[in-house]
C-alpha cells in the first residue's frame, strides 16, 4: 500500500493519531516541519516559516521526499503530513509552488485522511505561533491544495483516539490485515 497521509491544520490531533497507529504496530514517519522549526530555532541563523517560508519549504521538500521513498519499503506506512502540506503553506503567503514539488506528489495513497484543529485542544507555542482563526485557515489552504494535485479528501471525524484508528484503519479496510 502506498504511503498514507494524516494531514490538517495545526492542533487537530495529529501527532496524537500518529503516535497510536505507531502504538498498534504501524510504521509511522513524524510531522518533518515540526522537528525543522525546533531545529532551525536553536541555529544563529536558522530558516524559520515565519521568517523565509520559500526556503523552509524548501527544507521540508527534501526531507518529505526522503521519509515518502523510505516509507516505499514497508506495506503499511502513516505520515503525519507529505509533500502537499508544503502547498498550502506557500499558497497562503502567494509564493509560487516549484514543478518539482507537484511531480513528487505521486506515490502516496490516493485518500488523505484530514483533522480539523479542535479548540479545546489547541496550543498556541513558539511552534505554533498563530492563533485559532489562524489554524482554521490553514487547514482550509491545506484541503485545497491536496484536492488541487488530486487527491481524496477524507475527514477524520472527532472523537477520542481508539474512534479515530478504527475510523481510519475501517476505512482503509486494515482491521482484517492486522489480524
Amino acid at each position: 500500500m502506498l504511503p498514507i497521509i494524516i494531514t490538517g491544520g495545526p492542533g487537530a490531533g495529529k501527532t496524537t493519531l500518529i503516535n497510536a497507529f505507531s502504538s498498534a504496530g504501524y510504521t509511522t514517519y513524524p510531522e518533518v516541519s515540526r522537528i525543522l522549526i525546533e531545529e532551525q530555532s536553536q541555529l544563529d541563523n536558522g530558516i524559520l516559516p515565519w521568517a523565509n517560508m520559500k526556503a523552509f519549504a524548501e527544507l521540508c521538500f527534501i526531507s518529505m521526499r526522503q521519509q515518502k521513498r523510505q516509507s516505499g519499503r514497508v506495506d503499511t506506512v502513516f505520515l503525519d503530513r507529505a509533500i502537499p502540506d508544503i502547498f498550502g503553506y506557500l499558497k497562503q503567503q502567494n509564493l509560487t509552488i516549484p514543478a518539482s514539488y507537484i511531480e513528487e506528489c505521486q506515490g502516496y495513497h490516493s485518500q488523505v485522511f484530514f483533522c480539523r484543529p479542535e479548540v479545546s485542544v489547541y496550543v498556541q507555542d513558539d511552534v505554533r505561533p498563530y492563533p485559532f482563526d489562524g489554524a482554521l485557515e490553514i487547514h482550509q489552504a491545506l484541503i485545497e491544495a491536496y484536492q488541487e494535485v488530486g487527491f481524496e479528501v477524507v475527514d477524520v471525524p472527532w472523537g477520542n483516539v481508539a474512534e479515530r484508528v478504527s475510523f481510519v484503519e475501517q476505512y482503509l479496510n486494515l482491521q482484517t490485515e492486522k489480524v
